[in-house]
């Protein structure tokens, strides 16, 4: 039987969040592999190795491999990075053990990991992703609000990429799910106010600097990656 590239969510920040079988397939697999920024980071700092480090404490007897992607909007750099990071858990396979890749959230929703499970599929070998919570479903039950009611629309916007429309983002009617919304926050309020859209958002949702915004004016002009706002017009 060949080996397994496993693509793990581990949720959006909580570890009493990770699922079952994230749980079981961490613990199974002897080889740990966790995306790094910088070839100068360490593994074991970055956030998703520490929420599954939090759901599952024999990890650290694992063999950890730093898996670097870069964080750059130049999907030449990018495409570059993936075809490098591919032939890493590649050779990790070859050697006959099932790989665990950690991944933040859920690894259908906007995650590198997507990128590399192809290259790594289409290499000939075998992969899976296990699904977990997703950042949104954990935001909107710590604000203790739906997502969707009735027959309304939900639009999950990756911010960072619309920042120079954003009127258009909000032209149709529903839900706003706004995540990578670190960046350009100014704007975006401005949009929203201008839109007649109310927004509450979370930061570093599930994690032990986790803030809370019940409003647009509460929410800062500038925040870290992990912001998302939820918005919608008043009912």
């Amino acid at each position: 039987m060949k080996a397994k590239l496993y693509c793990v969510g581990v949720g959006p920040g909580d570890p009493e969040l990770i699922t079952l079988k994230a749980q079981r397939i961490i613990k199974e697999c002897g080889i740990i592999a966790v995306p790094v920024r910088t070839p100068a980071q360490n593994p074991k700092d970055v956030v998703s190795f520490r929420i599954a480090e939090g759901s599952v404490p024999e990890i650290n007897g694992k063999n950890i491999i730093p898996i670097l992607i870069p964080m750059s909007k130049d999907r030449a750099e990018l495409a570059k990075a993936h075809e490098n990071a591919a032939k890493e858990l590649e050779a990790l396979l070859d050697k006959g053990g099932d790989v665990a890749f950690l991944c933040l959230g859920d690894p259908a929703f906007y995650s590198s990991i997507s990128y590399l499970r192809t290259l790594v599929g289409k290499a000939g070998y075998y992969t899976e992703s296990i699904a977990a919570v997703t950042s949104f479903s954990a935001a909107a039950a710590r604000l203790g609000i739906p997502i969707a009611e009735w027959d309304e629309r939900v639009h999950v916007i990756p911010t960072v990429h619309k920042l120079d429309d954003l009127n258009s983002v909000f032209a149709e009617e529903g839900c706003y799910i706004l995540m990578k919304s670190g960046r350009g926050l100014g704007g975006v309020k401005a949009a929203l106010k201008a839109r007649g859209l109310s927004a509450r958002a979370v930061e570093n949702c599930g994690l032990k600097d986790e803030k809370v915004y019940e409003s647009i004016d509460e929410i800062p002009d500038e925040s870290g990656y992990f912001m998302l706002i939820i918005a919608r017009k008043e009912k």
